[in-house]
């Protein structure tokens, strides 16, 4: 399970993000990035940061620690704006919060370098959890003590806002064609079997059980909490062999042309 702190003080909106979280003071003497449950987003991008973000420390990435986040609306009454207040009042109880990286920098891909293992790793990592959300325009990622973080991965696993169209479209390619990090030569065929391998049935039991059962509850087409699990195991393992095969085969579909980094390692790899 998920660490759990109860937040004391509410410090301030982000809202450069869509579903505006806010940097509160929990009990821990920790501040942490909260992403509320009533945004507009749904208890489904929690799911998404735990499932993502998790799966993503286990493979070696840095992301910040993730824990369960007890919200009372009344250590919010103080926010002036209106939009806030009620963001505030409808997620009273269990949210989720980031641990917060003071002084840390927006990852700028003109400006700071990246060692192409460590951008090969993350890419094929966004191809796993089809991260549509890591493109030049907003990379999510922050410089902190040097290191690049993950973080926001609210957006992915996008196939679970339809779990009856959820096994087609979690096989569908992943286009990094416009990612933060394409031009650090990325070769994600190169890490492809080592990360492949550690996506096991373990791996997502131990990452999909750290998803607490009331984001899970009530999910249509399915009667309980571990059912839903169940079937992020299902794709998530299916994903991880697929993604594998494209990417070390360069197999892609027809209608949709390989991104750029897999065109010039297969031909690469042609011409040896």
């Amino acid at each position: 399970m998920l660490r759990e702190v109860t937040g004391i003080r509410y410090v301030t909106p982000l809202r450069e993000g869509g579903s505006v979280p806010g940097v509160v003071e929990a009990d821990d003497l920790g501040t942490y990035v909260v992403k509320f449950s009533g945004a507009a987003q749904g208890r489904k991008a929690l799911v998404a940061e735990v499932i993502a973000g998790e799966l993503g420390r286990r493979l070696g990435l840095r992301v910040p620690e993730l824990v369960r986040f007890d919200f009372d609306p009344v250590i919010g009454l103080g926010e002036p704006d209106e939009e806030i207040q009620d963001l505030l009042k409808s997620s009273g109880g269990l949210n989720l919060g980031m641990d917060f990286l003071p002084g840390s920098l927006g990852f700028d891909p003109l400006v700071f370098a990246m060692d192409p293992e460590e951008a090969s790793r993350i890419v094929w990592f966004d191809a796993l959890i089809a991260n549509v959300d890591r493109s030049w325009r907003n990379p999510n990622m922050l410089v902190w003590h040097r290191n690049v973080w993950l973080i926001d991965h609210g957006a992915s696993l996008i196939w679970h806002h339809n779990w009856k169209s959820a096994r087609t479209a979690s096989a569908k390619p992943y286009d990094a064609t416009d990612h933060a990090l394409s031009r650090f030569s990325p070769e994600p065929a190169a890490v492809a079997p080592e990360l492949a391998s550690r996506v096991t049935e373990a791996l997502l039991t131990e990452v999909t059980a750290l998803v607490p059962d009331e984001w899970l509850l009530d999910e249509p087409g399915f009667d309980t909490p571990d059912d839903v699990r169940a079937a992020y195991r299902e794709l998530l393992g299916a994903r991880a062999v697929d993604v594998h095969e494209r990417i070390t085969t360069g197999r892609t579909q027809a209608k949709q042309p390989p991104p750029e980094w897999l065109r010039t390692w297969v031909e690469g790899k042609n011409a040896e």
